[in-house]
């Protein structure tokens, strides 16, 4: 549990901290743009190793439960997940400004389109979905920090990206974020862009479902839990 503990924290310091903050900028202005990404995607892939390898020995070990909501509660997750995926895969889809190297699309007219008319950050929201539900349906120790973990950085990270797109693109990023919120349907409710549904069943939404069933249809063996109500396993 110790080393989950410190692989958590970890990942939320290297994406909260280094990557979150204008210690970046002071980064990238000494070793170059190139070479921070390289060395921070290296450092990214690493810490969701660790934190994986580390739950996984922590949960064999045995985690005290924290709390249990009961069943009701992962009978919600197809719907939930089925939610989430429905927003990620579109926006890891949608050429999006908040996105490494995208930061030209914010001139384009149809800059926001789709799930961004929902929210800037779609595929964050996304992981927060998927935290949120795995935090609520495992009580345990390990489950606790480990999605946990997620959920934290999946949050806090739309703000920060926000602070740092912000630094980086001036009035380019005054004007796309106008048109758009962090919080899911806030720019809609306050009449600074209109959802258009004929944007929200695209191919993107295709490959969101096919994706959503590999998940739904492997997660039993991929995971050893089934997440359908009685634990069926479908093969």
């Amino acid at each position: 549990m110790a080393m989950l503990i410190v692989a958590a924290a970890v990942f939320l310091f290297l994406h909260l901290i280094v990557a979150g903050t204008r210690l970046r900028d002071a980064v990238v202005g000494a070793v170059g743009e190139q070479a921070y990404l390289g060395a921070f995607s290296l450092a990214s892939v690493g810490g969701i190793v660790w934190l994986a390898i580390s739950y996984n020995l922590a949960a064999a070990q045995g985690s005290a439960v924290l709390w249990d909501l009961g069943p009701g509660v992962s009978h919600m997750g197809i719907l939930v997940l089925a939610l989430a995926f429905w927003l990620g895969v579109p926006g890891l889809l949608t050429a999006n400004p908040t996105t490494v190297g995208m930061e030209g699309v914010a001139a384009r007219e149809d800059s926001v389109a789709g799930v961004l008319r929902i929210t800037r950050h779609p595929f964050l929201w996304s992981v927060a979905l998927w935290a949120a539900f795995h935090l609520a349906a495992n009580g345990d120790a390990a489950s606790a920090v480990f999605f946990g973990t997620f959920l934290v950085l999946s949050v806090c990270g739309t703000f920060s990206i926000d602070g740092k797109k912000a630094r980086k693109m001036g009035e380019a990023w005054v004007s796309f974020s106008r048109r758009t919120s962090n919080i899911p349907f806030a720019a809609v409710l306050a009449g600074r862009t209109t959802l258009k549904l004929g944007e929200l069943f695209t191919w993107r939404q295709l490959a969101a479902l096919i994706a959503f069933l590999a998940v739904l249809f492997g997660h039993a063996w991929a995971f050893s839990a089934s997440p359908f109500p009685g634990g069926w396993v479908p093969f």
